[in-house]
């Protein structure tokens, strides 16, 4: 069997839900992202957004020294967020079209209507150095589309295939590999998120071998509240550590 080289790459926003709700510093999101790479994660995500709900701006600035393995911050480039991304400097930035209100990512972009803003924002973001990815559905024109606008990967929106999975996962997953085959024929790189977890991520990899990397987050942090957080990112890598 063919080594799976995907790399899990841990959402701590859910971390800093936690503090946030009774203000202080517990849990520490600053700790957290350390152990979680101490623990064997490969990538350290976060998702900062206006109201700060969970993750800070402040939080962002201060784990980016902290951190040794990839750093990734996703979210909707509006102007305080492409300035706090070209000052951090994270080796990746994820484009992702939510809303401000929304509770979380909840469609990717339409690489084709936005295509003008989304080649701006990629080529003002390689201009400081970080690879950037884009956020979609899994339709193959708009993997296309960001391609045309210099992407260098896409993440796939995997709610559908999570959502759909319990009833038939080769269905589930059919418009998912069609969307990272057009990807791979565009030279882009492939990542995946959003509810993907222990139950339905191993059967993603497996039959999308090429994925780069998945950025998991709630489910992690649900698991580890049974498990511990170091046994939960051992199980997960475990799913995507294929030989």
């Amino acid at each position: 069997m063919a080594v799976i080289m995907t790399r899990l790459s841990v959402n701590i926003n859910k971390i800093a839900t936690i503090r946030n709700a009774r203000g202080g510093n517990m849990p520490d999101v600053e700790k957290a992202a350390v152990d979680c790479e101490r623990f064997g994660a490969e990538g350290i995500t976060v998702h900062p957004r206006p109201d700060e709900r969970h993750i800070r701006y402040d939080d962002v600035y201060a784990i980016r020294p902290l951190i040794t393995t990839e750093f990734n911050i996703e979210g909707n480039p509006i102007p305080s967020f492409i300035d706090l991304v070209c000052k951090v400097k994270p080796d990746q930035v994820t484009l992702v079209p939510d809303a401000h209100d929304a509770i979380t990512s909840n469609a990717g972009w339409d690489t084709r209507a936005n295509k003008e803003f989304l080649t701006e924002v990629t080529s003002l973001f390689h201009k400081h150095g970080i690879r950037v990815s884009i956020f979609i559905d899994p339709v193959p024109d708009m993997a296309v589309g960001a391609a045309e606008c210099g992407a260098d990967r896409v993440e796939l929106y995997t709610a559908g295939y999570a959502l759909d999975y319990p009833a038939g996962k080769e269905i589930a997953i059919a418009p998912f590999l069609a969307a990272a085959i057009a990807a791979r024929d565009c030279g882009l790189g492939l990542n995946a998120g959003h509810d993907l977890s222990l139950e339905n991520l191993e059967y993603f990899v497996r039959t999308i071998p090429w994925t780069d990397e998945v950025s998991i987050g709630h489910a992690i942090i649900c698991d580890a509240l049974y498990m511990g957080l170091e046994k939960t990112i051992q199980a997960y890598l475990a799913k995507i550590k294929i030989f």
